[in-house]
């Protein structure tokens, strides 16, 4: 059975509760991610799920957000994903594990032990030999690639990945790379690594540039406006995000919604913030 295969489909009640209340086993450490991120298992009554366990513990600390608030961050983004309708950020939660306080979210995608099973952005991002985008590709910028050399940065013209430039913009993600992407197999779009999301100020810094300024299509203005509504003082997404960010950045999250339902646009670079996060993977 292959590894999508052997992980629900979210959303899922089951693994919901597995992942909330289960003992949670740590199998490995990620070794490639700026702060501690483990690979576990949480059990429960005879159920097993994989998942990625981040403590608060093991955050590095960032010179603009707060030390011990990464964790809350990732929760909210799940909160907000899963409001939008879109799902793209799976089941994640706030829970103690064997380091302490951490986010826990379902791992999706083939696990560390599928060495042999592709992982990463697939087909979505390219580097490019051209001055202009093929059919079906949308410009980034130019990167360069060697000595003297640069190539065009393309995204896939691609609705799912529109709904995750969408869900950037509303949740001010700071560190859209490739490799936050992971595609499966069934044709789900997952986004992972959201703790660098919901400042106050314009963070917004992202790979996916290439529909900056152009119409939102009406299903994601249908989403937006439904977010917004759920957002309103006392509503339950409201009560809940209160609990995660603080009250500055939930007003600075209902503005951002606004303004994406007043402009109809996704919004382009400010110009105050590298546009482009480094790596670009």
């Amino acid at each position: 059975m292959s590894a999508p295969e052997r992980i629900p489909a979210q959303p899922d009640v089951t693994a919901g509760e597995v992942l909330a209340r289960g003992e949670l086993t740590v199998v490995g450490r990620i070794t490639d991610a700026s702060n501690a991120v483990l690979y576990a298992t949480a059990e429960l009554d005879g159920h097993s799920v994989p998942c990625v366990y981040k403590p608060v513990a093991g955050e590095r600390p960032l010179w603009d957000f707060p030390d011990g608030t990464l964790a809350q961050r990732e929760v909210a983004a799940y909160e907000v994903s899963r409001a939008l309708g879109w799902d793209i950020v799976p089941l994640t939660v706030l829970r103690d594990g064997p380091l302490g306080t951490g986010m826990c979210q379902l791992w999706v995608g083939p696990t560390p032990e599928d060495e042999d099973v592709p992982q990463g952005p697939g087909d979505l991002l390219a580097l490019v030999d051209a001055d202009e985008p093929g059919p079906g590709w949308k410009a980034v910028g130019f990167a360069e690639v060697g000595p003297g050399r640069s190539a065009l940065l393309v995204h896939a013209d691609d609705e799912r990945l529109r709904r995750v430039a969408t869900l950037d913009a509303v949740i001010n993600n700071a560190d859209r790379k490739g490799g936050h992407l992971l595609p499966l197999a069934d044709g789900r779009l997952h986004g992972i690594d959201h703790g660098v999301t919901f400042h106050t100020e314009n963070k917004l810094r992202t790979l996916l540039w290439g529909w900056a300024g152009e119409p939102l299509p009406g299903p994601e203005r249908e989403a937006l406006r439904s977010l917004d509504a759920q957002l309103a003082d006392g509503a339950p997404l409201s009560t809940r995000l209160a609990e995660l960010i603080t009250p500055a950045e939930c007003d600075a999250l209902r503005a951002r919604t606004a303004a994406l339902l007043r402009t109809g646009r996704l919004p382009g670079p400010s110009g105050e913030w590298p546009a482009i996060p480094w790596p670009l993977v």
